[in-house]
């Protein structure tokens, strides 16, 4: 049996030593997904209205979102960076992070879209997006919207890819940094289908705020890693629309809520 040899590797098979390489790999992403938590609490800091918080200028929101979507989806995508790291022959250690950096760019696309919406609502229904006319329905109307989402054909197809990529990856494989890019992009469009109505509904629930931020993350992390015989969609579902009718009949119970005061503060 071949063993391998040099710093770090001595006495370890080949095997041996990409799984630890993985295993570093994995623990690499999470880390980034740390600092990038630390990040993101300290320019949220005091900057959460409740729904529909203003979303500042396009340059700093972009900032803010990129910083965002790597705290919360880089430990859920970890394990399908692994996989292609596994399955590839490209031993260039850049690879999995060209392919965590097209992750990232379709999540960026995502935030710009996101970001386009806010301001032609804003252009277009004006104050009514203020909490005190027809903001709290909206915003109880978008989780309603996010939890009917969940248990659509749809999201059960995106999920599949999240939970279960190899398939996707050998599917549309392509060889080199170029194809380490353009799989990590592919990856994350499977990724928005599962998850876009998640973040809607963060939005609904005060965007800047860390508290919803982490629940979010935990449901998309739940979602693709947890118990692969389950329909966790459903207690998601029903964890929305019990949201969506606090929001609406109560919202003064929901801790971590921020109740906004009478002027919309989107795109402010």
């Amino acid at each position: 049996m071949v063993s391998a040899t040099g710093p770090g590797g001595a006495g370890l098979t080949p095997a041996a030593v990409a799984v630890r390489a993985r295993l570093g790999l994995v623990a690499a992403l999470c880390a980034v997904a740390v600092v990038g938590w630390i990040w993101t609490a300290h320019e949220m800091s005091g900057m959460d209205a409740g729904p529909w918080t203003s979303l500042g200028s396009l340059g700093w929101f972009l900032g803010v979102w990129v910083v965002m979507m790597a705290a919360m989806m880089f430990p859920s995508v970890a394990p399908t960076i692994a996989l292609f790291t596994r399955v590839t022959k490209d031993s260039s250690p850049v690879s999995p992070w060209l392919f965590a950096g097209g992750y990232l760019l379709t999540w960026t696309a995502a935030g710009l879209a996101a970001y386009a919406v806010g301001v032609l609502a804003v252009a277009a229904l004006g104050d009514v997006l203020a909490w005190d006319r027809a903001g709290q329905e909206i915003a109880a109307a978008t989780l309603v919207v996010a939890a009917v989402y969940e248990v659509t054909p749809l999201k059960n197809v995106c999920l599949a890819k999240c939970r279960s990529p190899l398939g996707s990856l050998l599917g549309s494989w392509r060889a080199g940094p170029t194809g380490a890019l353009r799989m990590g992009v592919r990856n994350g469009a499977w990724c928005v289908g599962c998850c876009w109505a998640l973040m809607a509904s963060l939005f609904a629930l005060g965007v800047m705020s860390v508290s919803w931020m982490a629940l979010v993350a935990v449901i998309i992390a739940v979602e693709k890693t947890g118990p692969p015989r389950r329909r966790l969609t459903y207690p998601v579902a029903a964890l929305l629309l019990g949201l969506a009718v606090l929001l609406l009949v109560a919202p003064d119970a929901l801790p971590g809520l921020t109740i906004p005061s009478g002027e919309t503060m989107m795109m402010g």
